[in-house]
């Protein structure tokens, strides 16, 4: 029985690695982001955004008007990125593509 275990582990391992391998690396857009007038306005816009899943970082740029976002492109798009932001108050725009 320890044998068949201890035998299997290495096309565990390769099963694994093999999943891993076809993860889409992330992939970061730059939204232009309306209506932003204070300076809560970039916290809401922020906590919107970290909302999507997929979503792993964001920055938002009060004085530029901008939101900068980290995301999973097989979780979260950015057709939802900029919904989310649109649903939050704040519409946005896609300025620099993944």
């Amino acid at each position: 029985m320890h044998r068949f275990v201890l035998s299997s582990l290495p096309v565990l391992g390769i099963v694994l690695t093999a999943g891993m391998a076809f993860a889409a690396p992330p992939q970061t857009a730059t939204l232009a982001v309306e209506n932003m007038t204070c300076g809560t306005c970039p916290i809401v816009v922020k906590k919107a955004l970290e909302k999507v899943p997929g979503v792993s970082a964001t920055a938002v740029d009060f004085d530029k008007k901008t939101a900068t976002v980290i995301f999973d492109p097989d979780k979260a798009t950015t057709a939802r990125l900029t919904q989310a932001t649109t649903e939050a108050g704040f519409p946005s725009k896609l300025i620099a593509k993944p």
